[in-house]
């Protein structure tokens, strides 16, 4: 993000690790040099996913600090407090609303004029990391607080929190891409004649009783200052960006509740201190003898900060010996059942679905067994998608889509594939109501033809037979006029077995059922068939059709093997059901009654309201956030096949994402975010594990070694590796040694690993890997922790 305006020089902020750490003035320029770091991206991201403890561990920042005097390192030097508010509004997914209210945009804007409100002047607008909207706004001599909220609350039409934050409360640090506008106006001080206080007691006002400069940022990921060039210089290979919060992937945590576990259980009044001060001793064996790192993972059961900060130093002054027995051993055990978790992961399952779902999905997987919940939350979209008419989506691309949702449930015998059938009845039950009434005046139009003689006047073929949802043996002919009546709406059908497509082959000739799940996915392409007969269905249609299908695995496979590479397979939504336990209960459903159909009738009744092309913000943002981090798994894994699915698999979850918020009223929330991400992550399982092997063997024109799917190769790797290690690595999921230079070197060009000691220019390294010699490389200290 480019600032406009002549850069500043003095500070104007203050930056720190984490609430209750010491804080440091900082410059414009380390501001936007921190808000651009990879490390603080990729926490961010994390936390979005649900790594809510992962949020206290941000940077925090108070932009109510401005004119540091003199050298603005020491703490010592005078600073002003401004009049300025942060104002936090929690509701999700509306800060492009909100920057439009304020006459703002929806871009990333830097401006040097400033939208005011009531007299005040608006200076910053960000997305916090959890998708609420902060609001930076700079006060008129004599406001008030709450007249400050009441205005902003008019302006927006939304409800700012109560608890604003001023001088005496931090606000988290977020990435660039959450700030979404920002002014000039943020990085100088307009407070001539505010009373000047000294720095030590604004920094105590946030909790923070001490500023030190070689305290800077240290875990943070930011090497410590030089007043000799005033940069908080990033260097995320040697620093970490927040405290570790496990040792060896064992969570602190576990380690002290089992701890306790076999020392009498956790610690009463009268002997907290005691044994307080015993798990410390003990901790400090693997936390380097870090007092800070142990105040902020040990619990303190009721003792004062001041208590804990006592009991930790003296427990950390004392010689080291050997690591304790005990803490050995249960460092021992927790990590054998830390590996048998990660052998059970291993397994192939697909991702769990969230636990908190979009009102929508959530009642239409209400009366499903648990086992099957997640199946029918896939298979429910054509249906839905299939309401919607003259509808379409701008994606990421600038291409429109419509809502072409095609899914296919490959599950085992018996696995229980019919799960999905009630759910889509209920959602079709009043597109085949008026189906009813155009077959029935179809039929009489038939019936009147067939009884007039061959001279007689025949009547012309009724206007309006709309008829969306067709039989599941339609052949070719059928389907092309049945597109054609529909007059843009979609075709619909639900088939109990994949090879009944095979109705649409045309004359038993071709693929011409592979050639209409094509079609239909992209955009104004033309189908259909001319006939000489008069009789005959001479039409060219656009196809809007959308389906479900159930098959087994096996035949499944065998179905879609001669196309493995044509394209139908990553246009399709694909879904399955995990395997019941031999003996297991008999999963029990919910019941659909009159109740069920009427929660649903406001969902159905907007996609069916919709016209038009509809914009949904958020939706287009997450789009573009997902492909990114295909793209970054596909950089890893090196699976090229996984890259090739991901296009289009990205386009699907995008269209769900678009139905939901029709649905919804329009109005998005974090659970249909949460769902969205998910719904990708699950279809390219799906893919990768029932064709990935064969479509990279089709691809490669030969049979392959069998293994699990695309695995991230750079967790794979120690933190410290070679040349041959990364060749061994990719040799084992069945890469060749040829593309280990251009892996590596993507790799350390995304950050993602350093060569071991000297530093190398990119034309040093190019070098370097066509020699393939063995030195090693290092990966960067937050890839080394995931």
């Amino acid at each position: 993000m480019e600032m406009n305006g002549q850069q500043q020089t003095g500070s104007f902020t203050c930056i720190g690790r984490s609430h209750g750490a010491p804080c440091l003035p900082a410059t414009r320029e380390e501001w936007e040099r921190l808000r651009r770091e990879p490390w603080l991206k990729q926490m961010c991201e994390r936390i979005e996913k649900g790594d809510e403890e992962l949020k206290h561990r941000l940077p925090v920042w108070t932009p109510h600090c401005a004119e540091f005097a003199n050298n603005h390192r020491a703490a010592a030097d005078a600073v002003k407090p401004l009049r300025r508010l942060m104002m936090d509004f929690d509701e999700k997914g509306h800060t492009d609303e909100i920057l439009a209210r304020l006459g703002i945009g929806s871009g990333n804007a830097v401006a040097e004029a400033e939208p005011t409100v009531g007299g005040m002047t608006v200076l910053l607008v960000e997305e916090s990391v959890r998708r609420g909207t902060h609001v930076l706004v700079e006060l008129p001599e004599g406001m008030t607080t709450e007249e400050a909220q009441l205005l902003m609350k008019e302006a927006t039409g939304f409800e700012p929190d109560a608890a604003v934050k001023d001088v005496a409360r931090c606000i988290y640090m977020v990435t660039e891409e959450h700030t979404r506008f920002v002014s000039d106006g943020l990085f100088v001080s307009r407070s001539e004649g505010v009373k000047e206080c000294r720095s030590e007691d604004i920094l105590r006002s946030v909790g923070v009783k001490e500023c030190r400069s070689e305290d800077i940022l240290r875990s943070s990921g930011v090497k410590e200052c030089r007043s000799s060039d005033n940069t908080l210089a990033s260097n995320p290979s040697s620093q970490n960006p927040h405290p570790s919060s496990d040792f060896k992937g064992i969570p602190y945590k576990d380690i002290i509740a089992e701890w306790f576990r076999r020392t009498g259980g956790e610690p009463q009044k009268g002997e907290r201190n005691d044994r307080l001060h015993r798990l410390a001793a003990h901790l400090r064996y693997i936390t380097d003898n870090n007092e800070q790192q142990l105040l902020e993972i040990m619990p303190s059961y009721g003792l004062s900060d001041e208590e804990m900060r006592g009991l930790i130093h003296s427990a950390c002054q004392g010689r080291f010996y050997s690591m304790p027995k005990l803490l050995a051993e249960i460092i021992k055990n927790l990590s054998a059942k830390e590996n048998e978790m990660a052998a059970e992961q291993e397994k192939d399952v697909p991702p769990a679905m969230p636990k908190r779902l979009p009102p929508l999905i959530k009642l239409l997987t209400q009366n499903t067994p648990e086992i099957y919940k997640a199946a029918v939350a896939h298979a429910v979209f054509p249906s839905l998608g299939a309401h919607l008419y003259k509808t379409r989506f701008r994606y990421i691309d600038n291409v429109e889509h419509e809502a072409t949702l095609m899914n296919c449930l490959m599950a085992g015998t018996g696995a229980g594939k019919d799960c999905i059938s009630e759910p889509i009845n209920r959602i079709m039950a009043d597109i085949r109501r008026r189906d009813d009434e155009n077959l029935a005046r179809e039929k009489a139009w038939k019936q009147s033809v067939n009884s007039k003689g061959a001279n007689k006047d025949k009547a012309q073929r009724p206007e309006g037979l709309v008829i969306q949802e067709i039989d599941p043996d339609v052949t070719n002919a059928a389907f092309v006029q049945r597109m054609a009546d529909a007059d843009g709406h979609f075709l619909y059908v639900k088939l109990n077995e994949i090879d009944q497509f095979d109705a649409l082959k045309g004359n038993g000739r071709g693929n011409h059922q592979f050639q209409i799940m094509c079609l239909a996915f992209d955009t104004n392409d033309r189908y259909g068939q001319t006939r000489i007969g008069t009789q005959s269905v001479t039409e060219k249609v656009s196809i809007r059709f959308n389906w479900n299908a159930s098959t087994t695995v096996s035949k499944g496979q065998r179905y879609f093997h001669s196309v493995l590479t044509d394209g139908p397979i990553s246009r399709i939504n694909f879904c399955t059901i995990p395997k019941r336990e031999i003996g297991a209960d008999m999963p029990v459903y919910g019941t659909y009654d009159s109740r069920f159909d009427e929660q649903l009738r406001p969902y159905i009744e907007r996609l069916v309201a919709a016209r038009g092309t509809i914009e949904c913000p958020q939706a287009f943002r997450l789009a573009q956030r997902l492909k990114n981090e295909c793209a970054e798994f596909a950089r890893l894994s090196q699976s090229e096949t996984y890259w090739n699915l991901s296009f289009r698999a990205n386009v699907i979850a995008y269209l769900k994402a678009c139905v939901l918020y029709v649905a919804h009223g329009y109005k998005w929330d974090k659970s249909i975010e949460e769902f969205v991400r998910w719904s990708l992550d699950y279809d390219l399982w799906c893919k990768m594990h029932f064709f990935g092997e064969a479509i990279e063997a089709a691809e490669q024109g030969g049979k392959q070694e069998k293994r699990r799917g695309p695995r991230n190769l750079l967790e794979m790797l120690p933190n410290e590796f070679t040349f041959d290690d990364a060749v061994s690595v990719r040799r084992k999921q069945g890469l060749n040694r040829e593309g280990t230079g251009a892996m590596i070197r993507t790799w350390r060009n995304r950050g993602y690993i350093e060569v071991a000691g000297e530093q190398r220019t990119n034309e040093q390294l190019n070098s370097f890997l066509s020699l393939e010699t063995g030195e090693k490389f290092v990966k960067l200290k937050f890839f080394s922790e995931q």
